[in-house]
């Protein structure tokens, strides 16, 4: 009986710690989940990075970084006109997110320098290698969404 007992101890004490490690995985791979690196669209390469507790992103690299005449693009659709003649690349262009769960981000804002526009903006990491970023004017139903890619 007692042999019984011991090994009924045994599976229990085995099922107990394999239900503590199962835990911390689960944890662990909810936790490895970010925003934070580099990623990349059609036209340009981000980087992502923590900025006082706020994600921020800034342009790292462009498709095509200089202009017809060969000079580096600068921001010239900027309303502010001061801020005209500064480089694309390098530019910060995202501010603000704070984390609303693992995967998503909010509370930001999107520059386009295309036009010279800021957005509200969200983000959030489709899986390891993917992030859908939405810029909207007012709530988050008239925007548009990019999807970008992780570099690797």
């Amino acid at each position: 009986m007692e042999q019984v007992e011991q090994r009924l101890l045994q599976i229990l004490l085995n099922s107990f710690l394999i239900s503590i490690l199962a835990a911390a995985v689960s944890s662990r791979a909810t936790n490895t989940v970010s925003a934070v690196g580099l990623w990349k669209n059609e036209d340009a390469t981000f980087e992502i990075f923590e900025d006082q507790g706020k994600l921020s992103g800034k342009i790292v690299a462009l498709r095509e970084p200089r202009t017809p005449e060969g000079k580096a693009k600068t921001d010239i659709h900027n309303p502010d006109a001061s801020k005209r003649e500064r480089p694309i690349i390098g530019l910060v262009f995202m501010s603000g997110f704070t984390r609303k769960s693992d995967t998503r981000w909010e509370n930001g804002t999107i520059y386009d320098p295309k036009t010279g526009t800021t957005y509200s903006c969200i983000m959030e990491v489709d899986g390891p290698d993917k992030m859908n970023v939405r810029g909207f004017v007012g709530i988050s139903l008239l925007g548009r969404t990019a999807v970008w890619a992780r570099v690797k």
